[in-house]
Protein backbone atom coordinates (compact mmCIF):
# COMPACT_ATOMS: atom_id res chain seq x y z
CA UNK A 1 0.00 0.00 0.00
CA UNK A 2 1.79 3.45 -0.86
CA UNK A 3 2.12 6.15 1.81
CA UNK A 4 -0.55 9.39 1.25
CA UNK A 5 1.29 12.44 0.32
CA UNK A 6 1.61 13.95 4.11
CA UNK A 7 0.16 16.80 5.29
CA UNK A 8 -1.08 18.57 7.86
CA UNK A 9 -3.90 20.99 7.15
CA UNK A 10 -2.91 24.09 9.41
CA UNK A 11 -1.21 22.48 11.96
CA UNK A 12 2.53 21.82 12.73
CA UNK A 13 3.70 19.12 10.42
CA UNK A 14 5.02 16.87 13.80
CA UNK A 15 1.87 17.65 15.44
CA UNK A 16 -0.73 15.25 12.79
CA UNK A 17 -0.42 13.54 9.58
CA UNK A 18 -3.36 13.17 7.74
CA UNK A 19 -4.08 10.23 5.60
CA UNK A 20 -6.54 11.69 3.36
CA UNK A 21 -7.50 12.52 -0.22
CA UNK A 22 -7.63 16.28 -0.95
CA UNK A 23 -10.01 16.27 -3.73
CA UNK A 24 -12.30 19.13 -5.04
CA UNK A 25 -15.75 18.40 -5.56
CA UNK A 26 -19.48 20.18 -6.21
CA UNK A 27 -20.81 21.85 -2.98
CA UNK A 28 -24.32 20.20 -2.43
CA UNK A 29 -27.01 23.36 -0.70
CA UNK A 30 -27.87 22.09 2.85
CA UNK A 31 -31.61 21.39 2.10
CA UNK A 32 -31.51 19.35 -1.32
CA UNK A 33 -28.38 17.69 0.72
CA UNK A 34 -30.89 16.55 3.60
CA UNK A 35 -33.76 15.52 1.11
CA UNK A 36 -30.93 13.08 -0.67
CA UNK A 37 -30.00 11.54 2.60
CA UNK A 38 -33.22 11.16 4.13
CA UNK A 39 -34.96 9.51 0.61
CA UNK A 40 -31.60 7.00 0.65
CA UNK A 41 -30.34 8.42 -2.63
CA UNK A 42 -26.85 9.34 -1.41
CA UNK A 43 -24.86 8.91 1.66
CA UNK A 44 -23.72 11.85 3.76
CA UNK A 45 -20.50 10.67 3.05
CA UNK A 46 -20.58 11.19 -0.62
CA UNK A 47 -21.40 15.07 0.00
CA UNK A 48 -20.82 18.21 1.56
CA UNK A 49 -22.23 21.52 1.95
CA UNK A 50 -20.05 24.31 1.79
CA UNK A 51 -19.08 25.66 5.17
CA UNK A 52 -20.28 29.01 5.74
CA UNK A 53 -18.27 31.58 7.18
CA UNK A 54 -18.37 31.91 10.83
CA UNK A 55 -20.09 34.87 12.12
CA UNK A 56 -18.29 37.31 14.39
CA UNK A 57 -20.68 35.92 17.64
CA UNK A 58 -19.43 32.76 16.55
CA UNK A 59 -16.05 33.93 17.19
CA UNK A 60 -16.79 35.36 20.04
CA UNK A 61 -18.44 32.31 21.33
CA UNK A 62 -15.57 30.20 20.76
CA UNK A 63 -12.77 32.66 22.24
CA UNK A 64 -15.20 32.54 25.44
CA UNK A 65 -14.99 29.10 25.49
CA UNK A 66 -11.53 28.35 24.97
CA UNK A 67 -10.82 31.29 27.55
CA UNK A 68 -13.16 29.71 30.10
CA UNK A 69 -12.13 25.61 29.06
CA UNK A 70 -8.77 26.15 28.31
CA UNK A 71 -7.83 25.14 31.90
CA UNK A 72 -9.68 22.14 32.10
CA UNK A 73 -8.31 20.92 28.45
CA UNK A 74 -4.50 21.12 30.08
CA UNK A 75 -5.50 19.11 32.58
CA UNK A 76 -7.71 16.10 31.08
CA UNK A 77 -5.32 15.90 28.07
CA UNK A 78 -2.52 15.55 30.62
CA UNK A 79 -4.31 13.07 32.44
CA UNK A 80 -5.68 11.65 28.97
CA UNK A 81 -1.79 11.34 28.10
CA UNK A 82 -0.24 9.92 31.47
CA UNK A 83 -3.26 6.90 31.06
CA UNK A 84 -1.76 6.30 27.97
CA UNK A 85 1.64 6.10 29.37
CA UNK A 86 0.54 3.80 32.04
CA UNK A 87 -1.34 1.33 29.41
CA UNK A 88 1.83 1.26 27.28
CA UNK A 89 4.61 2.48 29.04
CA UNK A 90 7.72 0.66 26.66
CA UNK A 91 5.33 0.60 23.92
CA UNK A 92 5.15 3.83 21.03
CA UNK A 93 2.05 4.84 21.29
CA UNK A 94 -0.12 5.47 17.75
CA UNK A 95 -3.21 8.17 18.03
CA UNK A 96 -5.53 7.54 15.27
CA UNK A 97 -8.00 10.31 15.14
CA UNK A 98 -10.83 10.13 13.68
CA UNK A 99 -11.47 13.32 11.40
CA UNK A 100 -12.55 15.65 12.20
CA UNK A 101 -13.85 16.19 15.89
CA UNK A 102 -11.04 14.23 17.29
CA UNK A 103 -7.98 15.77 15.58
CA UNK A 104 -7.52 18.59 17.59
CA UNK A 105 -7.81 16.41 21.05
CA UNK A 106 -4.85 14.30 18.76
CA UNK A 107 -3.02 16.94 18.43
CA UNK A 108 -2.60 18.19 22.28
CA UNK A 109 -2.41 14.71 23.15
CA UNK A 110 0.50 14.73 20.38
CA UNK A 111 2.00 17.24 22.33
CA UNK A 112 1.40 16.05 26.09
CA UNK A 113 2.57 12.82 24.93
CA UNK A 114 6.12 14.14 23.85
CA UNK A 115 6.39 16.87 26.44
CA UNK A 116 5.87 13.94 29.50
CA UNK A 117 8.78 12.17 27.00
CA UNK A 118 6.96 9.54 25.36
CA UNK A 119 7.57 8.41 21.81
CA UNK A 120 4.01 8.78 19.70
CA UNK A 121 2.87 9.40 16.46
CA UNK A 122 -0.35 10.97 15.87
CA UNK A 123 -2.35 10.38 12.04
CA UNK A 124 -5.60 12.00 11.01
CA UNK A 125 -8.03 8.89 9.66
CA UNK A 126 -11.41 8.69 8.47
CA UNK A 127 -14.24 7.01 10.08
CA UNK A 128 -18.03 6.82 8.00
CA UNK A 129 -21.16 5.97 9.94
CA UNK A 130 -22.59 2.82 8.57
CA UNK A 131 -19.35 2.20 6.50
CA UNK A 132 -16.75 2.16 8.77
CA UNK A 133 -13.07 2.91 9.29
CA UNK A 134 -10.72 3.90 6.59
CA UNK A 135 -9.47 0.33 5.66
CA UNK A 136 -6.49 1.72 3.14
CA UNK A 137 -5.33 4.56 6.50
CA UNK A 138 -4.96 1.71 8.43
CA UNK A 139 -3.00 -0.18 6.49
CA UNK A 140 -0.57 2.76 6.22
CA UNK A 141 -0.52 2.80 9.74
CA UNK A 142 -0.30 -0.67 10.32
CA UNK A 143 2.36 -1.11 8.16
CA UNK A 144 4.46 1.60 10.05
CA UNK A 145 3.73 1.14 13.25
CA UNK A 146 2.01 -2.71 13.80
CA UNK A 147 -1.24 -2.72 15.93
CA UNK A 148 -0.01 -2.94 19.47
CA UNK A 149 -0.02 0.96 19.82
CA UNK A 150 -2.98 2.09 18.17
CA UNK A 151 -5.57 4.04 20.19
CA UNK A 152 -8.51 5.59 18.20
CA UNK A 153 -8.93 9.70 19.05
CA UNK A 154 -12.28 11.11 19.55
CA UNK A 155 -13.72 14.33 20.75
CA UNK A 156 -16.57 12.79 22.44
CA UNK A 157 -19.11 10.46 22.70
CA UNK A 158 -23.34 11.28 21.62
CA UNK A 159 -24.94 8.21 21.01
CA UNK A 160 -22.10 5.78 20.57
CA UNK A 161 -22.41 5.34 17.02
CA UNK A 162 -18.77 5.80 16.35
CA UNK A 163 -17.65 2.47 18.94
CA UNK A 164 -20.13 0.60 17.16
CA UNK A 165 -18.62 1.28 14.05
CA UNK A 166 -14.63 0.27 15.42
CA UNK A 167 -16.44 -2.63 16.62
CA UNK A 168 -17.47 -3.69 13.21
CA UNK A 169 -14.62 -2.56 11.46
CA UNK A 170 -11.85 -3.97 13.32
CA UNK A 171 -13.50 -7.15 14.09
CA UNK A 172 -12.35 -8.37 10.47
CA UNK A 173 -8.69 -7.52 11.58
CA UNK A 174 -6.33 -9.33 13.41
CA UNK A 175 -4.81 -7.59 16.07
CA UNK A 176 -6.78 -5.49 17.90
CA UNK A 177 -8.78 -6.42 21.37
CA UNK A 178 -12.74 -7.33 21.22
CA UNK A 179 -13.32 -3.65 23.06
CA UNK A 180 -11.92 -0.69 20.35
CA UNK A 181 -9.56 1.54 22.46
CA UNK A 182 -11.35 4.75 21.88
CA UNK A 183 -10.23 7.58 24.11
CA UNK A 184 -12.29 10.67 24.27
CA UNK A 185 -12.46 13.70 25.78
CA UNK A 186 -15.89 13.29 27.34
CA UNK A 187 -17.92 10.26 27.52
CA UNK A 188 -21.59 10.89 28.80
CA UNK A 189 -22.88 8.19 26.66
CA UNK A 190 -20.02 5.39 28.46
CA UNK A 191 -18.87 3.72 25.28
CA UNK A 192 -15.14 4.81 25.21
CA UNK A 193 -12.44 2.61 26.75
CA UNK A 194 -10.66 6.17 28.07
CA UNK A 195 -12.05 9.60 28.74
CA UNK A 196 -11.10 12.07 30.87
CA UNK A 197 -15.16 12.79 32.19
CA UNK A 198 -18.68 11.58 31.50
CA UNK A 199 -19.73 15.60 31.63
CA UNK A 200 -21.26 17.11 28.82
CA UNK A 201 -19.69 20.40 28.70
CA UNK A 202 -18.45 23.05 26.58
CA UNK A 203 -15.66 21.42 24.56
CA UNK A 204 -14.12 24.78 22.71
CA UNK A 205 -13.42 22.61 19.29
CA UNK A 206 -16.77 20.89 19.76
CA UNK A 207 -18.80 23.97 18.48
CA UNK A 208 -16.62 24.71 15.73
CA UNK A 209 -15.88 23.04 12.10
CA UNK A 210 -12.47 23.45 9.73
CA UNK A 211 -11.35 26.86 11.41
CA UNK A 212 -10.49 24.81 14.69
CA UNK A 213 -9.55 21.08 12.79
CA UNK A 214 -6.79 22.58 10.71
CA UNK A 215 -8.78 24.00 7.68
CA UNK A 216 -10.19 20.21 6.34
CA UNK A 217 -13.87 19.72 5.70
CA UNK A 218 -15.54 16.18 6.84
CA UNK A 219 -14.42 13.33 5.36
CA UNK A 220 -15.88 11.71 1.71
CA UNK A 221 -16.48 8.53 1.30
CA UNK A 222 -14.32 6.33 -1.47
CA UNK A 223 -14.85 2.92 -2.89
CA UNK A 224 -10.80 2.27 -3.10
CA UNK A 225 -7.46 4.14 -1.78
CA UNK A 226 -8.07 6.70 0.88
CA UNK A 227 -11.40 8.72 1.76
CA UNK A 228 -10.97 11.92 0.74
CA UNK A 229 -11.61 15.88 2.33
CA UNK A 230 -11.76 19.05 0.98
CA UNK A 231 -9.31 22.20 2.11
CA UNK A 232 -11.51 24.96 3.32
CA UNK A 233 -9.16 27.61 2.07
CA UNK A 234 -12.06 29.66 1.76
CA UNK A 235 -11.94 29.96 6.00
CA UNK A 236 -8.31 30.63 6.45
CA UNK A 237 -8.67 33.98 8.09
CA UNK A 238 -10.79 32.59 10.54
CA UNK A 239 -8.27 29.68 11.78
CA UNK A 240 -8.03 29.27 15.22
CA UNK A 241 -6.35 25.29 15.06
CA UNK A 242 -3.19 26.97 16.58
CA UNK A 243 -4.86 29.23 18.75
CA UNK A 244 -6.34 26.28 19.93
CA UNK A 245 -3.49 24.27 20.94
CA UNK A 246 -0.60 26.60 21.57
CA UNK A 247 -3.50 28.19 24.50
CA UNK A 248 -4.01 24.70 26.35
CA UNK A 249 0.06 24.19 25.67
CA UNK A 250 0.79 27.66 27.54
CA UNK A 251 -1.84 26.50 30.27
CA UNK A 252 -0.58 22.41 30.47
CA UNK A 253 3.50 24.37 31.38
CA UNK A 254 2.14 25.77 34.70
CA UNK A 255 0.67 22.63 35.72
CA UNK A 256 2.26 20.31 37.82
CA UNK A 257 1.37 16.74 36.57
CA UNK A 258 1.76 14.36 39.62
CA UNK A 259 -1.44 16.26 41.46
CA UNK A 260 -3.97 15.32 38.74
CA UNK A 261 -6.62 12.62 39.50
CA UNK A 262 -5.61 9.42 37.30
CA UNK A 263 -7.86 8.19 35.12
CA UNK A 264 -8.15 4.81 33.88
CA UNK A 265 -9.46 2.90 30.88
CA UNK A 266 -12.82 1.27 31.72
CA UNK A 267 -12.55 -2.73 31.67
CA UNK A 268 -16.29 -2.61 30.03
CA UNK A 269 -18.74 0.07 28.60
CA UNK A 270 -20.35 1.69 31.78
CA UNK A 271 -23.96 0.30 31.37
CA UNK A 272 -25.56 2.68 33.74
CA UNK A 273 -24.64 5.70 31.34
CA UNK A 274 -25.70 3.34 28.31
CA UNK A 275 -29.03 2.86 29.53
CA UNK A 276 -29.93 6.61 30.60
CA UNK A 277 -28.38 7.74 27.45
CA UNK A 278 -30.84 5.01 25.51
CA UNK A 279 -33.78 6.10 27.85
CA UNK A 280 -33.63 9.57 26.83
CA UNK A 281 -33.11 8.92 22.64
CA UNK A 282 -36.36 6.90 22.94
CA UNK A 283 -38.12 9.12 24.81
CA UNK A 284 -37.27 11.80 22.15
CA UNK A 285 -37.75 9.28 19.23
CA UNK A 286 -41.64 8.37 20.80
CA UNK A 287 -42.22 12.45 21.55
CA UNK A 288 -40.62 13.89 18.07
CA UNK A 289 -42.06 11.16 16.39
CA UNK A 290 -38.62 10.51 14.85
CA UNK A 291 -38.01 7.37 12.72
CA UNK A 292 -34.10 7.08 13.09
CA UNK A 293 -32.00 7.55 15.97
CA UNK A 294 -29.60 9.20 13.14
CA UNK A 295 -32.08 12.34 13.39
CA UNK A 296 -31.00 12.90 17.23
CA UNK A 297 -27.60 14.67 17.80
CA UNK A 298 -27.42 14.70 21.91
CA UNK A 299 -24.52 16.46 23.21
CA UNK A 300 -23.97 20.21 23.49
CA UNK A 301 -21.45 19.48 20.33
CA UNK A 302 -23.48 17.20 18.05
CA UNK A 303 -26.56 19.46 18.80
CA UNK A 304 -24.24 22.42 17.85
CA UNK A 305 -22.80 21.50 14.38
CA UNK A 306 -26.19 19.70 13.58
CA UNK A 307 -27.51 23.02 13.63
CA UNK A 308 -24.98 24.25 11.77
CA UNK A 309 -24.67 22.20 8.95
CA UNK A 310 -27.99 20.00 8.94
CA UNK A 311 -31.67 20.97 8.38
CA UNK A 312 -32.78 21.51 12.17
CA UNK A 313 -36.66 20.62 13.57
CA UNK A 314 -35.97 21.46 17.19
CA UNK A 315 -33.55 22.09 19.84
CA UNK A 316 -34.08 21.06 23.15
CA UNK A 317 -31.84 22.85 26.11
CA UNK A 318 -31.72 21.65 30.11
CA UNK A 319 -31.59 25.56 30.74
CA UNK A 320 -31.94 27.76 28.06
CA UNK A 321 -29.97 30.14 30.38
CA UNK A 322 -26.82 27.84 30.57
CA UNK A 323 -24.26 30.13 29.13
CA UNK A 324 -23.13 26.84 27.47
CA UNK A 325 -25.22 26.27 25.40
CA UNK A 326 -25.53 30.06 24.30
CA UNK A 327 -24.18 29.37 21.04
CA UNK A 328 -26.66 27.13 20.17
CA UNK A 329 -29.46 29.36 21.87
CA UNK A 330 -27.94 31.67 19.53
CA UNK A 331 -27.72 29.72 16.31
CA UNK A 332 -31.20 28.52 16.57
CA UNK A 333 -32.90 31.73 17.14
CA UNK A 334 -31.32 33.04 14.11
CA UNK A 335 -32.82 29.98 11.95
CA UNK A 336 -35.81 30.19 13.88
CA UNK A 337 -35.91 26.64 15.13
CA UNK A 338 -38.07 25.86 18.15
CA UNK A 339 -36.52 25.92 21.28
CA UNK A 340 -37.83 23.85 24.15
CA UNK A 341 -36.24 23.76 27.74
CA UNK A 342 -36.48 20.34 28.86
CA UNK A 343 -35.02 20.18 32.35
CA UNK A 344 -34.03 16.56 33.27
CA UNK A 345 -35.70 15.05 31.06
CA UNK A 346 -32.33 15.22 28.86
CA UNK A 347 -30.83 13.29 31.48
CA UNK A 348 -26.79 13.32 31.01
CA UNK A 349 -26.99 15.92 28.44
CA UNK A 350 -27.94 19.13 28.26
CA UNK A 351 -28.22 19.79 24.67
CA UNK A 352 -30.10 17.61 22.13
CA UNK A 353 -30.84 19.12 18.20
CA UNK A 354 -33.54 16.85 16.24
CA UNK A 355 -32.90 16.83 12.44
CA UNK A 356 -36.38 17.70 10.42
CA UNK A 357 -37.99 14.68 8.77
CA UNK A 358 -37.89 16.25 5.03
CA UNK A 359 -39.66 13.71 3.17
Amino acid sequence: MPDAQPFSGSYLPGDVEFLLNPVQIAMTPVDQKEQLIQSGTRHYSEMLSQEPEPTHWHLTLFNQALDQGAERLAQEVTMLAQALINQFPTTPIVLASLVRAGVPLGVMLQQALRSLGHTSYHYGISIIRDRGIDGAALEIIEARHGCEGIVFVDGWTGKGAITGELVRSLAQRPGYPAQPRLVVLADPCGRAWLSASDDDWLIPFGIMGAPVSGLISRSLWSESGLHGCVKCDHLAQYDCSQQLVDTVVRYAQRLDASTLPPCQPNALPQQQLIARSEEVLSLLADRYQVDSLNRIKPGIAEATRAVLRRVPDHVLVRSVTDPDVALLVYLAGQKNIPITEAGDELGQYRAVTIIKKVL
